[in-house]
């Protein structure tokens, strides 16, 4: 068994705060923190993964209303234990050359690309803590037959937990954050339509 380098031990016996992530520069590029342990996304991404998360930044830049920005692999400091890192939010802060993360107070809809190393996380730890952090909207997006598949939810304020509102496959239509409509199947390269 190899030894930690230094830079993974925890700074303290409570182990890792969200603000040391911005203390770690030899950590790999995407860590978050989660109930304050790291995680890294050590395996390669996918093209799917990373070409949809471009054409659907490129899709919302089009229709955000002024005063919103698109943003990518950004963290959000949900509390003082917790910093994950989305694929793509929707976020109403003003830009800062430096900044590296937003407040969930800042943040109207966070995506969520599922990966195979990531499906768990996105699919139940992160959509209960974006929720409990007060997050209005997030998407969660799976591969079906190579396309992408939109689920919706919106956060239910009275229990601080996100209510199912759609499932969209080939085009979605949204009023909320703002109104938005992404065709999906003209997302990806090879699914981009020819007529």
């Amino acid at each position: 068994m190899s030894a930690l380098p230094d830079w993974m031990r925890p700074p303290r016996d409570e182990g890792w705060f969200a603000d040391d992530l911005d203390r770690l520069p030899e950590a790999p590029r995407h860590t978050e923190l989660i109930d304050g342990a790291l995680v890294f996304m050590m395996s390669p991404q996918r093209w799917w993964h990373g070409e949809l998360i471009t054409d659907l930044v490129i899709a919302l830049r089009t229709q955000v209303p002024d005063g919103a920005r698109i943003g990518r692999e950004m963290t959000i400091r949900l509390d003082p234990r917790n910093r994950p890192e989305p694929d793509l939010l929707v976020t109403t802060a003003g830009y800062e050359a430096d900044r590296t993360w937003f407040a969930p107070e800042e943040v109207s809809l966070v995506v969520e690309v599922v990966s195979p190393e990531s499906a768990h996380r996105d699919r139940t730890v992160k959509v209960r803590k974006y929720a409990e952090a007060g997050i209005p909207h997030y998407w969660l997006i799976e591969e079906e037959a190579g396309a992408p598949v939109v689920h919706v939810y919106e956060l239910d304020t009275v229990t601080s937990s996100y209510a199912p509102a759609g499932i969209f496959r080939a085009k979605l239509e949204r009023p909320v954050p703002f109104p938005i409509t992404i065709d999906l199947d003209g997302l990806l390269p090879a699914r981009k339509r020819t007529d």
